[in-house]
């Protein structure tokens, strides 16, 4: 989900002395798709260009989903968890129960992390 208001127009003003906005990007775009984005951008309340940088600085922070790292650590993390929990409580873990929690980390760990940037994407 883009940002609302134009990154909430422009974080009010945001604080002095951040970083200018000298760089620019252009694309060549047809009568239809410009007019589509003329739409989409008013339709947010915000300039054809602010709508536009918002659109891609948004896709850039989404490339996250797909970086295997989340889910690997989120795969040790489980790990921990579910190995410490029991020890912790005195109990033991056989090494076939050890292997079933290791196969069920490596099915689930990348459903977590998408759904993970999922609802940070909602925030």
């Amino acid at each position: 989900m883009l940002l609302d208001r134009c990154e909430i127009d422009r974080k009010k003003g945001a604080v002095r002395g951040r970083e200018s906005r000298n760089r620019s990007l252009n694309t060549k775009l047809t009568a239809t798709e410009f007019a589509a984005v003329e739409v989409a951008a008013a339709a947010n309340g915000c300039a054809l260009g602010e709508w536009v940088r918002d659109v891609i600085l948004q896709q850039l922070r989404s490339v996250s989903a797909s970086d295997p790292s989340l889910a690997e650590i989120l795969g040790v993390r489980l790990l921990l968890v579910n190995v410490l929990r029991p020890l912790a409580a005195g109990q033991t873990l056989s090494p076939e129960a050890f292997d079933k929690l290791l196969d069920e980390i490596s099915e689930a760990k990348h459903q977590l992390a998408e759904n993970l940037v999922a609802s940070a994407g909602r925030k």
